[in-house]
């Protein structure tokens, strides 16, 4: 093969390269989010990533896109191995210091809250990808104040739950209980999940409220979080960028089959297209521009 014919041909294939790695979407590692209390991100997923209910969560989309939503289960960092103080400074504890996910740091009184009272509560916790390692539920002390950004001075030495969790999950979920101490008012329920099998850690928010309804049991919040269905998280699937490769052999929790809910493929067909089709354009255009020349 003619120098010029080798050239244009490893120029093409590194147009093609570049091609997927700009238009295929990145896989990020995560898996899961606090339903119970409903945390931060999975009540706005809940209402609809593409037409959200509530103000905040409106303004979360406008301000962020509806990405983070659809990767409800990816608020962690990679590289914890135990430094979250570190690693996440204050102000920045919802969002696990992520800018994908800055907006889950507003320090607002308007997040979807659900109602709660003093003694035993049943967490639950929606997970995609189990795995071995220690879930650590705190709250925040009285006194806190949410118009500000949540620090971790804010949150109580005691955690109020501690859950070893294992490689398998019921119907996807860990669930366990814990006590809530006495507060009252607007509060933040905390979650830092570290895997020991790893050094990544998962982080959640989910805002609660002491008192009022929730002393009768009625558990009723003004707006109230509600949890999304496994319908709705199914629904979502195939736009998530979420994946679960590469952890150890975690088995996979069930549920999030976009296929069987009917939601549009995956946007990888279009960006293998379009990959091809940019890196003919650039062989063809190489070799063009070479014929010229030699004309």
């Amino acid at each position: 093969m003619p120098s010029h014919r080798r050239t244009s041909a490893a120029l093409a294939a590194a147009l093609a390269a570049a091609a997927l790695t700009a238009l295929t979407p990145t896989a990020a590692q995560a898996h899961g989010a606090v339903f119970d209390p409903v945390s931060r991100i999975a009540a706005c997923y809940a209402e609809g990533p593409e037409s959200p209910d509530s103000q905040v969560c409106k303004d979360l989309v406008a301000d962020s896109g509806t990405q983070p939503l659809y990767d409800w289960n990816e608020v962690n960092v990679a590289n914890a191995d135990g430094n979250h103080r570190a690693l996440i400074p204050d102000g920045k504890l919802c969002s696990a210091n992520r800018a994908k996910y800055r907006a889950l740091d507003w320090a607002r009184t308007d997040w979807p809250a659900t109602a709660v009272a003093p003694g035993t509560f049943g967490f639950r916790v929606r997970v995609t990808a189990p795995h071995s390692g220690t879930m650590t539920m705190y709250v925040t002390r009285q006194g806190f104040d949410p118009t500000q950004p949540l620090k971790w001075s804010d949150l109580d030495a005691t955690p109020v739950a501690v859950h070893t969790t294992t490689r398998t999950a019921t119907d996807g979920h860990y669930a366990f209980s814990g006590t809530l101490p006495a507060r009252t008012g607007r509060h933040v329920v905390y979650m830092v999940w570290q895997r020991n099998d790893s050094p990544e850690a998962f982080y959640s928010c989910s805002d609660v409220v002491f008192g009022g309804a929730a002393a009768a049991g009625t558990r009723v919040v003004t707006p109230a979080a509600e949890a999304p269905t496994e319908a709705q998280l199914a629904d979502g699937a195939a736009f998530s960028t979420v994946s679960h490769a590469g952890h150890g052999g975690d088995e996979a929790a069930p549920a999030l089959s976009a296929d069987a809910a009917g939601s549009p493929a995956s946007p990888l067909p279009l960006a293998l297209a379009g990959a091809g089709a940019l890196a003919a354009f650039g062989a063809g255009s190489l070799l063009l521009t070479r014929r010229r020349g030699e004309n």
